[in-house]
């Protein structure tokens, strides 16, 4: 079963940067997986931030995040990194990462959280002043 930890989460100002990651373990060798951030806001349902393939060429970006987020990946140290920059307080959510097999992906999905089989506790991130 893969293992999902996200970090990197706070408090910060609007127009400020935070950067999340993801580390990964138990994966399974020779399987490759794809990895999204999703964020969930109190009383709103979980919405799709950020997805990449394992490879790193294909990443999807949710229209609300679009030339404010990057997500990138690392294979060699199992991690997947959410640059986050000129934030807003309508960003403020708990992130996750959530984790699937990429051989079994379809990109029209990226957004559902029903395809992923592992999810982390996720990261608060707070955007205030």
């Amino acid at each position: 079963q893969v293992q999902l930890v996200e970090s990197g989460g706070g408090l910060v100002q609007p127009g400020g940067s935070l950067r999340l990651s993801c580390a990964a373990s138990d994966l399974p060798l020779s399987t490759a997986y794809i990895i999204t951030w999703f964020r969930q806001a109190p009383g709103k349902e979980r919405e799709g931030v950020a997805c990449i393939s394992n490879s790193g060429v294909i990443r999807k970006y949710a229209d609300s995040v679009k030339g404010r987020f990057t997500i990138s990946r690392d294979n060699g140290q199992n991690t997947v990194t959410l640059q986050m920059d000129d934030l807003k307080p309508e960003d403020t959510a708990i992130y996750l990462c959530a984790a699937t097999r990429e051989s079994a992906f379809m990109y029209g999905t990226s957004w559902q959280p029903e395809v992923y089989e592992a999810w982390g506790h996720g990261t608060q991130v707070t955007v205030s002043s």
